[in-house]
């Protein structure tokens, strides 16, 4: 009788935090998710050096400024796509500030496509599939430096993405093959203490 009463406690405690995550899993999402129809900004700083990642925030800091500015009162992803493609001048005039003050050796690049080439990334409980993505790069020098990225439309900017872990698919399937020998590993203990196997 003692291992039944037992037994119904473990099942309610798991069963309260496995609630308890998925909702929490679900909020976080709610404001996660990135919308089919977006444009994304992202910067590749030109190495994990503590002045090019400086410069790398800076030009982050000056062209998303601009453009959050801009796409504030848009809705329409016509509309918005339209006008990022009428600035690239004035986003190319603001980036060529910022390296002329603060990296004058560095030369960047400036694109903006619809196949600019995203890692996987897992942001919190949420992973973003890799893939192509509209988006505007900017390159600063080599571009070997860790990257920042975020949500120009609609503006989620104020979600630094970039604080995500970059994850590739293998360490996925060896976390999850990991998880399941461990469930199974506390059923078989459950079931033998219970005199069940």
């Amino acid at each position: 009788m003692k291992k039944l009463v037992f037994l119904l406690f473990i099942i309610s405690v798991v069963g309260l935090i496995g609630w308890n995550y998925s909702s929490q899993a679900e909020t976080e999402n709610d404001y996660q998710v990135i919308p089919d129809d977006a444009i994304r900004l992202r910067i590749l700083a030109n190495s994990d050096s503590d002045q090019d990642q400086q410069v790398k925030e800076l030009v982050r800091d000056a062209v998303n400024e601009k453009i959050t500015d801009w796409v504030a009162d848009i809705i329409d992803i016509k509309e918005a796509r339209q006008l990022i493609q009428q600035k690239l001048p004035e986003i190319e005039e603001i980036i060529l500030e910022v390296m002329q003050k603060h990296a004058p050796e560095h030369d960047f690049t400036l694109d903006y496509d619809s196949n600019i080439t995203f890692p996987m990334k897992l942001y919190g409980d949420y992973l973003y599939p890799a893939g192509e993505y509209e988006a505007i790069l900017i390159t600063l020098g080599e571009g070997k430096g860790t990257n920042w990225w975020c949500v120009l439309f609609p503006p989620l900017c104020f979600l630094d993405f970039s604080f995500g872990t970059t994850v590739e698919t293998n360490n996925i399937e060896q976390e999850e093959n990991m998880v399941e020998e461990e469930e199974t590993e506390v059923k078989f203990f459950l079931f033998e203490w219970l005199g069940w196997s």
